[in-house]
């Protein structure tokens, strides 16, 4: 599985998080490309080299020429989105970081999200930030990212409401739940654009996880400070030891529940990152027909799923267990085929491809917007993967070959 973790030692913002994606590797000539889909003239992105505590590091910079500084509502931006011909995946993720935030603000100061405005060259560094930044995971095939505590800064941030305290509610709102701290440096570190992209892509806060790093990227921060304005992000593999990892079973017995709640048990658990949730018929005594709900989760989100299960169904009561479970090694391969890019979920057992299979709505998505049979868009895509195997198979043949 490939994975990333955001060090953020010196917060985080929609712009660091961009820079530290193309000092990764991230393309800024397809990022450039992906972000001309949401057809906003005048508006661009640019990337330079610069030191921030002498450390190299990628700095993205947003500019808008002859782009009058106005606000734009939340149906503005999200009427940008909904216009692009962006993916619907990333268009999806986008509307629901924008609403993440217009939601937080509206509570905040007491207003309906529809009278929420975002602000910065009329919020369109926003949108460039965050569409950039959903797309660019995808791109990379970054299964999971993990987040570090993130240092918020402290002081007084001038804004359109006025003198607000740092971190700025907005910000401390998105952050709810997660880690963060304060080494007393008076400047905001982490915006409301960075705590909401950290919070909505990233899966879980704390510690790095172990890995095989294969990049390393830093993105800059805009000013110099008395440490290094700088985002790290690492990008690596993680491997489950010796193909085992341990997960916590949760199961529960439930006969008098509306059947159509299911379908939003599951969507919601698996919102919650569980490795899986699926249900079983089953006949309970005086031959009563039934559902069993089961759910596979680590450790570490167990009794939320307990608490999410109690509330949420009819459950009485529930059981959970520790089981072991062989897994093989996955990760996302983009192929190329005639109809564009088809991402594939490979999985390695020993080192070699096991399963490589498309995936569904990527070729759904493809159908569509090329007008053919989705029939069609699978064959390109058994075509493409059987020329992989091949090419894997050559490979393997030549390292075995004596010298």
């Amino acid at each position: 599985m490939r994975i990333a973790y955001f060090d953020c030692f010196s917060g985080a913002s929609g712009d660091m998080i961009l820079g530290s994606m193309i000092d990764a590797g991230l393309s800024p000539g397809g990022l450039r490309k992906e972000l001309e889909k949401l057809r906003l003239r005048n508006v661009s992105l640019k990337t330079k080299r610069t030191l921030r505590g002498g450390i190299s590091a990628t700095q993205a910079i947003v500019e808008g020429k002859d782009e009058k500084r106005h606000s734009r509502s939340l149906k503005d931006i999200l009427q940008i989105i909904d216009r692009s011909s962006l993916g619907n995946e990333v268009k999806e993720k986008s509307r629901e970081v924008f609403r993440r935030i217009a939601s937080v603000e509206a509570k905040i100061h007491r207003r309906h999200t529809e009278e929420i405005h975002f602000h910065e060259i009329g919020g369109l560094d926003s949108v460039v930030d965050i569409v950039g930044a959903i797309w660019g995971f995808g791109e990379m095939g970054i299964e999971k990212l993990y987040v570090s505590r993130v240092n918020v800064g402290t002081g007084f941030v001038r804004c359109e409401h006025g003198l607000l305290p740092v971190p700025a509610p907005a910000t401390l709102a998105l952050m709810k739940g997660k880690p963060i701290y304060s080494t007393g440096v008076e400047r905001e570190l982490l915006t409301p654009t960075g705590a909401a992209l950290l919070t909505s892509l990233g899966s879980e806060f704390g510690k790095m996880p172990g890995m095989e790093v294969e990049r390393i990227g830093y993105g800059a921060g805009r000013d110099d400070l008395p440490h290094p304005n700088l985002l790290r992000l690492i990008i690596g593999r993680k491997e489950p030891i010796a193909g085992k990892e341990k997960v916590m079973v949760v199961e529960t017995n439930i006969d008098d529940m509306n059947p159509q709640i299911y379908d939003y048990v599951m969507e919601k658990l698996l919102g919650m990152e569980v490795q899986e949730v699926f249900l079983t018929p089953i006949v309970m005594k005086k031959s009563r027909p039934a559902t069993l709900i089961t759910t596979i989760c680590s450790a570490e989100k167990l009794s939320s799923v307990i608490d999410f299960l109690i509330r949420e169904t009819t459950t009485l009561g529930l059981r959970w267990r520790e089981e072991e479970r062989s897994c093989a090694d996955r990760e996302i391969l983009p192929l190329q085929t005639r109809y564009g890019k088809i991402r594939f979920k490979m999985a390695k057992w020993g080192g070699r491809v096991s399963n490589l299979s498309p995936e569904y709505d990527n070729c759904k998505r493809l159908a569509l917007s090329h007008g053919v049979s989705i029939k069609e868009i699978f064959e390109e895509a058994k075509k493409a993967g059987m020329i992989f195997r091949e090419g894997q198979y050559k490979n393997r043949s030549r390292s075995r070959k004596p010298r």
